[in-house]
């Protein structure tokens, strides 16, 4: 059994509330998380947690030992970095969380020569449009699409804005016709995103904005396809399905090589601000630094 990460499951598990919660804040099963609790108590030779179907309760001893865990884990993390510190050259697993679509068609692809200049830096990268807690899933650095809030105590760097383009194949054209004001949009096969619960650009799946010549235009655009993944969305318009409003990040290749046609180009489409995020007192890693100066040098305004 590893020892500190079975204490490291532990603490997740009384923090998160459930075996359930912490294995998906871990990033492992249901299972595995119950088979470190149980090699912990057999190892203790006491009962920590108290189990029903409904609910979990600490014991006694499971309180206290949670408070030692924090104790002994805090100490190991503070140790970990000191030795980076000592090291002066990058080193050590890097833990970076960004957006699916900016993660695996732009930094993805970047993160080869960062790796090349750094060979010692191990990449672990979590590629989700779920906004997960920094410090708690244990990540060095965060790619951010939207606002972020002034209350946020980590470091926010500016990156270039996320912008996207209205597009279509150009079987799609040849067989209804390219429109040439937003308004002829209403007529066409328009295929949407389905932003999630929450999202500040819900409403850009089913009403396209853009600003022209006249000002602000907002057209409700509606089709045979919605789907919750840019990448699903990609795949159908290339393939001649309908009319598409997508990162410029994905489909910024087949654009230039005609594979798709962008559409109003005297229109300007919204834009979302993006940020590298950290927390301020890890920046002295060597790790870390070398990442941020690597992604502001490429992607900084």
């Amino acid at each position: 059994m590893d020892l500190f990460q079975a204490m490291r499951v532990y603490v997740k598990v009384v923090e998160a509330g459930s075996l359930t919660a912490a294995a998906q804040a871990c990033s492992i099963s249901t299972t595995m998380v119950s088979n470190h609790l149980r090699a912990l108590e057999e190892r203790l030779g006491v009962s920590l947690l108290q189990r029903t179907t409904r609910r979990q309760r600490l014991t006694e001893f499971g309180t206290a030992y949670y408070e030692r865990c924090l104790e002994v884990l805090g100490l190991v993390a503070e140790s970990e970095q000191l030795a980076e510190q000592a090291q002066g050259d990058p080193t050590g697993t890097l833990r970076i969380t960004a957006p699916l679509t900016f993660g695996s068609e732009v930094l993805a692809p970047a993160l080869v020569e960062f790796s090349r200049r750094f060979p010692e830096v191990r990449l672990d990268l979590v590629l989700t449009n779920q906004r997960l807690d920094m410090i708690d899933n244990g990540f060095d650095v965060a790619i951010r699409l939207g606002n972020i809030p002034e209350s946020s105590p980590l470091i926010a760097r500016p990156l270039q804005d996320y912008t996207l383009t209205i597009c279509a194949a150009p079987d799609y054209l040849a067989r209804h016709g390219t429109p040439t004001h937003p308004d002829d949009l209403r007529a066409h096969n328009c295929l949407a995103f389905a932003y999630p619960a929450g999202d500040e650009w819900r409403t850009a799946g089913t009403q396209w904005r853009m600003t022209g010549a006249e000002g602000e235009v907002l057209v409700e655009v509606s089709g045979s396809m919605v789907a919750n993944t840019s990448a699903g969305l990609y795949q159908a318009a290339r393939a001649g399905l309908g009319i598409v409003m997508l990162p410029d990040a994905l489909v910024q290749r087949d654009l230039q090589d005609g594979r798709l046609v962008a559409l109003f180009p005297d229109y300007h489409l919204p834009r979302r601000p993006t940020h590298l995020l950290y927390v301020q007192d890890r920046y002295r890693l060597p790790k870390l630094r070398s990442f941020v100066e690597y992604a502001t040098g490429l992607w900084g305004r």
